[in-house]
């Protein structure tokens, strides 16, 4: 019985050319050197020119020209090799990245590496599964982001009465929606565990740099402080969008020592300040809901902070925060 279909030599190409030639017919070449019907057709149909030179002659050299230059330019599977899975667990549980942003580092590489929908395949089947070698990656569903948005951080009570002077982000200039210019900032905070901890972010919209302070307290002197200290060598510095908490009811003496425009989200709308709330769910890998700040070093926050400004963004074709920053501060010192 013949095979179905199986790769051509280079001498059963040159015994195909000689039977032709001899005026055999597909099915007698076929029982003649041992293979199936299908695997005559199918090598004629794929090197047999069809115009120029040569039309409808096969020529054994060149039939074997053409397919090892289709096998050369076909794409290979990648195998998921044990480096990979490395990899992707150390990106997964220390850096904190998605396996799409893991993928794209890889191609920005040029790597010869996995999609990442089969890293998303190896982890749930990992979740699942019981072989011995992918024991260790059994959590690493748990560091997928999934679930819904949390309702804003910190203290609800509505104190928007409060706060003087406050101008509404309605009558901020459309400039800053565009993105284009550095130093629109926003401002939150994220609450650690009793709300008796937490971190001061800031984040510029279109660079999206990010800055991550612990704070030791919400007054509004102490929030102040380290916003000043945080954005006093900020050439850029134009706008400083927050929300409506109390901890931010000095603005008005930020915004005179910074010479800068401050504006306030309106109330229960976190997608005013959408990028920074991504930030935040960013920020959350590393340290999750009822963290308690008091036990996080400033050490291992600024670890945090470099490896977020370094991490690949998709709205910038994964280029990294630090990158954009830079391209875009080169155009403002030209302009």
């Amino acid at each position: 019985m013949t095979k179905n279909y199986f790769q051509l030599t280079f001498a059963q190409r040159y015994q195909i050319e000689a039977l032709k030639t001899a005026g055999l017919k597909q099915n007698e070449i076929a029982k003649t050197i041992g293979v199936s019907e299908s695997t005559i057709s199918r090598e004629l149909k794929r090197n047999v020119p069809k115009r120029g030179t040569g039309a409808k002659l096969y020529v054994a050299h060149k039939a074997q020209a053409k397919t090892d230059n289709r096998h050369k330019i076909k794409p290979k599977r990648t195998l998921f090799t044990a480096e990979l899975k490395a990899t992707v667990y150390t990106k997964m549980t220390v850096d904190k990245w998605s396996p799409e942003l893991i993928s794209a580092q890889w191609k920005k590489e040029n790597k010869q590496a996995v999609s990442y929908e089969t890293i998303y395949k190896f982890v749930w089947k990992s979740k699942f599964g019981n072989k011995k070698k992918d024991e260790k990656f059994k959590p690493l569903y748990k560091y997928l982001k999934h679930g819904k948005r949390r309702r804003k951080r910190g203290n609800y009570k509505d104190s928007r009465g409060m706060i003087p002077n406050r101008v509404s982000i309605e009558k901020r200039s459309s400039l800053v929606e565009r993105r284009k210019r550095l130093g629109d900032i926003e401002v939150d905070l994220i609450i650690g565990k009793n709300h008796k901890s937490g971190l001061l972010v800031t984040l510029d919209r279109a660079s999206m740099i990010t800055t991550i302070d612990k704070i030791s307290s919400k007054k509004p002197k102490h929030i102040k402080r380290l916003i000043l200290k945080r954005m006093k060598n900020n050439k850029h510095l134009k706008t400083m969008t927050f929300d409506n908490d109390q901890a931010f009811s000095l603005h008005q003496e930020i915004a005179d020592e910074l010479n800068v425009k401050t504006f306030f989200t309106r109330p229960y709308t976190s997608q005013d300040k959408g990028s920074i709330e991504n930030r935040n769910g960013v920020i959350r890998r590393f340290y999750p809901k009822k963290t308690d700040f008091n036990n996080v070093t400033a050490s291992d926050i600024k670890k945090v902070e470099k490896m977020i400004n370094n991490r690949p963004v998709r709205k910038f074709n994964y280029k990294t925060p630090i990158e954009v920053y830079l391209l875009k501060a080169k155009v403002a010192l030209i302009a």
